[in-house]
């Protein structure tokens, strides 16, 4: 009944993202003196259709891409971090007796779960953590409980299996955003603390919110717009399958009227959804204000994008980049890193497991 969403040690092993549209893996290494090595990365494309909304639909297509992916990445290592959507997880904070036994809190985690989970706990899988003192009460503790149906968890499992790996961690993909952001954190003034950050990952379908004040998560939201738009567009002006309109979106070669008459439409109506999602949370929380916006996903990288939401939302914003002051290895090309990393984050927060 319990899973591991929140193992602590772990050992060597790779973070592997499966999304809608592609599989991302990031090994990472200890590159000594505190720093991290980017020792390699890969991507791997997923036909249309064989994930739809968070939930494998085609095992076997999923299987062949990491399998490709893992491939590519040309490494020994086949222990694996995976994550689930958030949409599949159901988790809360509750406040319970500090000093308690890890029998006697377990099936305190289970009563609680009892009373907000809508299945039976048998289809469930249930795991919790300690996150620190309780707000008022130094005699209490507050822990985050997080449950999954099981059929979400084993889908993805036998993914990994079906291409020879070994799942050691299932993780949640807005926690893996949270431990990339930590790296991504270092290069805002005073590490972000005290400041609020809204991190928009813009992904094939949906816009990911996740709000951080004090480096500590305060506000989730979903918006549907997403990067898929952009390559229906694509195929529909220029006559492309959806394979050829992803990757003409990313590797360019499209007509000159691509700019002009798709790509700034766009940019145009993903501006407006970041600022809707800026003005939701200041009217509807107790913070009136976002120090900066940090920009992830595959539109991340599309060219000043991180310039055109910034005069338009007047807020300082930066593209999400989790590998700047890693040590690379030799085979990393750095300027196909910067245009991938945005994508990246959830690999990158994966990979980053074994150092827990």
């Amino acid at each position: 009944m319990k899973f591991d969403f929140f193992t602590e040690r772990t050992p060597p092993l790779i973070g592997v993202d499966i999304s809608s549209m592609s599989v991302k893996i990031v090994e990472l290494t200890d590159g000594g003196k505190g720093v991290y090595r980017l020792d390699s990365y890969a991507i791997s494309s997923l036909p249309k259709d064989a994930i739809v909304d968070g939930n494998i639909v085609n095992l076997d297509q999923v299987s062949d891409a990491v399998s490709r992916a893992w491939k590519l990445l040309n490494s020994r290592e086949k222990r694996v971090a995976l994550a689930l959507p958030a949409a599949a997880v159901i988790s809360k904070k509750v406040i319970m007796q500090a000093g308690l036994r890890e029998e006697d809190m377990e099936l305190q985690v289970e009563s609680e779960a009892n009373q907000y989970i809508p299945f039976s706990l048998d289809e469930v899988n249930i795991d919790f953590q300690i996150l620190g003192a309780a707000p008022n009460n130094a005699e209490e503790v507050e822990v985050l409980i997080a449950a999954s149906r099981k059929e979400k968890i084993e889908d993805r499992v036998a993914a990994a299996e079906g291409a020879g790996l070994k799942v050691v961690v299932m993780d949640v993909e807005t926690y893996a955003t949270e431990s990339a952001y930590a790296l991504v954190a270092k290069q805002l003034p005073n590490g972000g603390k005290e400041q609020t950050v809204m991190i928009i990952d813009i992904g094939p379908q949906t816009m990911h919110i996740n709000v951080l004040h004090g480096n500590q998560s305060v506000f989730m939201r979903d918006q549907p717009f997403g990067g898929a738009q952009l390559t229906q567009e694509i195929q529909r002006r220029f006559g492309l399958s959806p394979e050829e309109a992803e990757i003409a979106k990313r590797k360019g070669g499209l007509p000159d009227s691509y700019g002009v008459e798709v790509l700034q439409p766009f940019i145009q109506s993903l501006t407006q959804e970041v600022t809707r999602a800026l003005q939701f949370f200041t009217s509807s929380t107790q913070y009136n204000r976002v120090d900066h916006i940090l920009l992830a996903g595959g539109c991340a990288a599309i060219a000043g994008i991180d310039r055109l939401v910034q005069e338009r939302t007047q807020v300082n914003t930066l593209v999400a980049n989790p590998f700047i002051g890693m040590s690379m290895s030799a085979k990393i090309k750095q300027q196909q890193l910067a245009a991938d990393a945005p994508a990246l984050m959830i690999a990158c927060g994966l990979a980053l497991r074994r150092f827990d």
